[in-house]
């Protein structure tokens, strides 16, 4: 589902996970109630931002006191349907791949990886973490049949726009998509992209930046930074 139809802008709905991660870590530390300048600092966000971001929610902290923190939790749970069991299909069992599968975070948000697929025979067959590895041109058959509404994609460049064809054509809405090329869908399919060298580049951007700067600078880099956080 896209964020414009769900009446959030797709910035805030980005930031809601990091909001949720922080306060389960607070709960755990004993937490009672948060704010929302505490909520922020997951992101390096000013409160007002968390308050915006939360009142899509219809979510609204007692001025002075901050959030429920349990109550707030839920509300997020609820939101994200982080509760809810998600199925999906991986695409590419190469080094990503592979490393994706056994990842426990994903259980923690409810999804779970049933079927992979991979366009190398030697590959095909063997099984990974309790998974079986299949023909990539089975792909569409398999999806249409276990009715999973999300892919991943982990395959080389060349072979990402044909899998996500074969995903949608089976049915899925929603394509995690670890291959650095723009994917070209239908309207109604959400694509979230991960471009691993895009993000290293950014990184080492920053690396170079502290170099250049000095400690002396080092607020302007961090603000800057933060620029990307926010609205």
């Amino acid at each position: 589902m896209r964020p414009k139809e769900i009446g959030i802008p797709r910035p805030s709905l980005r930031r809601l996970p990091f909001y949720y991660r922080w306060l389960r870590r607070a709960i755990e530390e004993g937490a009672a109630v948060i704010s929302s300048d505490e909520l922020g600092m997951s992101i390096g966000a000013p409160g007002n931002q968390v308050r915006k971001d939360l009142s899509y929610l219809a979510e609204y902290g007692r001025p002075g006191i901050g959030y429920d923190a349990k109550s707030l939790a839920a509300h997020l749970e609820e939101f994200l349907g982080l509760m809810n069991d998600k199925e999906a299909v991986l695409a590419g069992v190469g080094n990503l791949g592979r490393a994706l599968v056994p990842y426990p975070g994903f259980a923690r948000y409810g999804l779970r990886i049933v079927a992979l697929f991979d366009s190398d025979p030697a590959k095909v067959g063997q099984t990974i973490e309790g998974r079986q590895v299949f023909a990539v041109d089975r792909l569409t058959d398999m999806v249409r049949r276990l009715q999973v509404q999300m892919g991943i994609i982990t395959v080389p460049t060349d072979a990402a726009q044909d899998v996500a064809q074969a995903m949608v054509a089976g049915g899925i809405h929603v394509i995690w998509n670890f291959a650095p090329r723009r994917l070209v869908v239908p309207k109604d399919v959400l694509v979230k992209n991960e471009d691993l060298a895009a993000e290293l580049a950014t990184l080492s951007h920053y690396i170079t930046t502290r170099k250049v700067a000095g400690p002396e600078r080092d607020e302007r880099i961090d603000a800057v930074t933060e620029e990307h956080c926010v609205e």
